[in-house]
């Protein structure tokens, strides 16, 4: 188990592996898997600051693939439901599916808010909003969430560099 641990950690290591990690922590983070993505966006730029657009940019990918990751998990999930023919949702849940039923999938630019983001891509799904314009305010949501999150973490950890 140690060894698999180190291989993970190895291959997991930005310095060698750079924008491929930070796809996958994104898309993995963008599932419903509890993970935040921003600390290893903020480290490659930090290491790397011409990588900045690239890092922005990759992130946004990553992120939303696993955003539509999870659209089709709530997709799947609720053709599950039709076959079971279970309805036990309150009137609260309810309420709830109607706001975000009103918006559509304009409320996937809400896919980028920490805690609610995510489940809100597969709630997506589960009310079948349409899936590529889901996709299209999915990727500008977290897009400007990359944008405005390493640009500020920049500007609060600003680069110092030695003189000599």
């Amino acid at each position: 188990m140690e060894v698999w641990m180190h291989s993970l950690l190895a291959a997991l290591a930005l310095p060698e592996f750079g924008l491929s990690t930070v796809f996958v922590v994104c898309l993995i983070s963008a599932t419903l898997l509890p993970m935040g993505s921003e600390p290893v966006v903020f480290g490659l730029v930090k290491l790397n600051p011409d990588l900045f657009w690239p890092a922005v940019l990759v992130a946004t990918a990553g992120n939303t693939v696993g955003g539509c990751i999870s659209w089709w998990m709530g997709h799947g999930a609720h053709q599950v439901r039709d076959k079971l023919k279970h309805d036990g949702a309150s009137s609260h849940d309810a309420r709830a599916l109607r706001w975000l039923q009103k918006l559509g999938p304009k409320a996937c630019l809400l896919s980028w808010v920490p805690g609610v983001g995510d489940p809100l891509c597969a709630v997506a799904g589960w009310l079948r909003l349409p899936f590529w314009p889901c996709v299209g305010y999915m990727a500008v949501g977290k897009f400007f969430r990359y944008l405005v999150m390493t640009a500020g973490l920049l500007w609060v950890f600003p680069q110092h560099w030695a003189v000599g």
